[in-house]
């Protein structure tokens, strides 16, 4: 069995200019974002190869655009290196789990990008209506954050809540201004380190609630297949193994926690040793060399990348 993992990433891996040397190179993955253009209806390929970055970035445009480049990765490195071994199973962070039921089969490419696109913009209307905010918390275990967390709710009667479990003493927090405010303060005090984060959409909290709502139905009637390689969920850090646990996986996902620590162990433990990052940015290649030093890593991002893995 292959010792190779391929995982996914999220949003805030989005820049300028991704995905360009790729379409440029590959015909697969010209054609990919050629495909995504006119699945939205708008030039998403120009957004990503030229941004400006305040429009990539915008939550509604960042999801699908993060997917289609992953997947343009993923289709020029099957299509020119046959020689490498198949993956033993995937993952992708929050966002990026799309992209991984991606290459698994389990989910239709155009689908995929209609749902990023409809999950950003759920996500953003409900960040509209009740604005949160995010942090990056350092140097704390993850059970005194999530004890952190749980006393300022209580304190200043806002919703704040764990979001990512990222790698040992990273942990990203996300809900109401009050309680995240309340929780920066009982982590500064617990000698932790606080890193808020540019946003003003609390993902993974309760806030997100009337967007899992809506986003429940469409899923409902999207079509799914039983992955054909395994894939990690974030919210059990398990196997998703049919159409019916992918689907609750999904809308789950926007009110849970990422079990990212979780699920990179897991993936050792089935013999994952050496994981490849499929996508924009290296964010889960730094994660894994946290999580375990002795991961062997690599990123397909541009065609120099594809080239190099041995």
């Amino acid at each position: 069995m292959s010792n190779v993992a391929y995982i996914f990433p999220g949003q805030g891996s989005q820049q300028a200019g991704m995905g360009r040397a790729l379409a440029e190179t590959y015909s697969v993955a010209r054609e990919t974002f050629a495909e995504a253009d006119e699945i939205l209806g708008f030039g998403l390929s120009a957004l990503c190869f030229g941004g400006p970055a305040e429009t990539l970035t915008e939550t509604t445009n960042a999801q699908p655009a993060i997917l289609v480049t992953s997947v343009a990765a993923l289709r020029a490195l099957r299509a020119t290196r046959a020689d490498l071994p198949a993956p033993c199973c995937t993952a992708g962070h929050s966002l990026g789990e799309y992209s991984a039921l991606v290459a698994a089969g389990a989910l239709a490419f155009p689908d995929a990008v209609r749902l990023t696109r409809l999950r950003g913009e759920l996500m953003a209307g409900a960040g509209s209506a009740h604005p949160g905010s995010m942090a990056a918390i350092l140097r704390l275990p993850d059970e005194q954050v999530a004890n952190i967390c749980r006393q300022a709710a209580e304190r200043s009667g806002d919703a704040v809540q764990v979001a990512n479990y990222n790698s040992p003493g990273q942990v990203v927090i996300s809900g109401g201004p009050a309680g995240v405010a309340t929780a920066l303060e009982l982590v500064k005090s617990a000698g932790g380190r606080a890193m808020p984060l540019a946003v003003s959409v609390a993902a993974h909290s309760v806030l997100m609630i009337p967007a899992a709502a809506e986003f429940a139905g469409h899923v409902a009637g999207m079509s799914f297949n039983d992955p054909q390689l395994p894939v990690i969920g974030n919210v059990r850090a398990l196997p998703l193994t049919s159409a019916a646990e992918i689907r609750a996986e999904l809308v789950a996902q926007l009110t849970s926690p990422v079990q990212w620590t979780a699920s990179m162990e897991h993936m050792a433990q089935a013999g994952a040793a050496t994981f490849i990052e499929i996508g924009p940015g290296g964010v889960l290649t730094g994660l894994a060399r946290r999580i375990n030093p002795a991961f062997v890593t690599a990123n397909v991002a541009e065609p120099a990348h594809i080239e190099a893995l041995a």
